[in-house]
């Protein structure tokens, strides 16, 4: 999380270009070294050569490399400034924003933290005022900021009623459907999470949401108090969504349906249009906020976690807490893991809202 603030030399670098076409190899140069665990991750997920992963790193990449190579200019000033201003907005909204990961504007978190809108907005200034003519002032601005910033690396404080469980399931995450599963998972919510009155759990944990799985964790949960906020997956005739459940001993109900899936890997646009079906929906700008107990939650699942509008959009809605949940276990022997959490935790931090996580990885990680 420490090294975020290095992605706002980005806008330094591209001005400086003395063409367009260095400007295009320095935009594809930043996308990619800013993701380099994504062709492995796909590898993994599709238990597939390299070659799969290396398409879809270069095909994520063009989004961010066309933006800028458009937008750049060889005449300094203000111009340069109110284009890569718009090549900054343009990345973190729908449809340039759905690959918009590795977004400068997420080291507002390390350099501002808990400075909130104003926080956001300072940083923004500053990385349109790195790609005009007093770009030195910046970067004295910058390396100031991050020595403060340095001095202190606590995290909003996590309500002791909350309780985030990582679990180390795999790929079997979710995949088992007997009861058997369902009780150890059951049983060890009730062990590790004595004194929480709220326990989250990754993406997918259940499954296939049915009367039947929210049967079982109801009478499961009985007598405990506890309030479990976990995974699953709801199909529909066009396909399916990934969604955020909350059970109880007295209800069980769909909290939320994710945003944006995987790009490729879970949503595939193309099948809809094609009147084929299959894949995850995508509800852009639905639910950015969610109700529990009277609570104000910003929901997260994984890919959320990477993009910039879904937690930007469920802040304007002053939430108590995040919860960002995710099934890592695709990204064994990659960094994707690490760089999804640092920038969630970067969020919370600008924000000064406590954040509650639950990842699911391999058991050999």
């Amino acid at each position: 999380m420490t090294t975020l603030p290095i992605a706002m030399f980005f806008p330094l670098l591209w001005a400086k270009s003395p063409s367009r076409l260095v400007a295009v190899a320095v935009s594809a140069s930043y996308f990619l070294a800013a993701s380099p665990g994504l062709p492995q991750g796909v590898a993994n997920f599709y238990a597939a050569d390299l070659w799969p992963g290396l398409l879809l790193w270069m095909m994520a990449s063009a989004g961010f490399t066309v933006v800028h190579a458009v937008l750049w200019t060889g005449h300094p000033g203000k111009r340069r400034c109110v284009r890569y201003l718009l090549a900054m907005v343009l990345m973190g909204v729908p449809p340039f924003g759905i690959t918009g990961w590795a977004h400068p504007l997420t080291a507002a978190g390390i350099l501002f933290p808990g400075w909130r809108w104003l926080g956001l907005g300072a940083t923004a200034i500053l990385l349109v005022v790195m790609t005009g003519r007093r770009w030195q002032i910046a970067v004295a601005v910058l390396l100031g900021l991050y020595a403060w910033s340095a001095t202190d690396r606590t995290q909003p404080n996590v309500p002791d009623s909350w309780n985030g469980v990582d679990l180390v399931l795999g790929q079997n995450l979710g995949r088992d459907g007997a009861l058997r599963y369902h009780r150890d998972l059951i049983a060890t919510v009730r062990t590790t999470s004595k004194e929480a009155h709220f326990v989250v759990l990754p993406e997918s944990t259940l499954g296939f949401w049915t009367p039947t799985v929210a049967r079982v964790w109801q009478d499961g949960l009985q007598g405990s108090g506890i309030t479990v906020i976990t995974g699953a997956a709801v199909i529909d005739a066009p396909g399916y969504d990934n969604v955020m459940v909350a059970i109880s001993a007295s209800e069980a109900r769909i909290l939320y349906r994710e945003r944006m899936p995987v790009p490729l890997a879970m949503w595939l646009p193309w099948r809809f249009w094609m009147g084929q079906g299959g894949g995850a929906g995508a509800h852009f700008f639905a639910n950015p906020v969610i109700d529990v107990a009277g609570m104000r939650i910003a929901p997260l699942i994984c890919y959320e976690q990477l993009i910039l509008w879904p937690i930007l959009q469920s802040m304007l809605h002053a939430p108590d807490i995040i919860v960002a949940i995710g099934n890592g276990w695709w990204t064994s022997g990659t960094t994707i893991t690490v760089i999804q959490q640092a920038g969630a935790r970067a969020w919370s931090r600008l924000f000064g809202v406590p954040i509650v996580t639950a990842i699911n990885q391999n058991p050999q990680e």
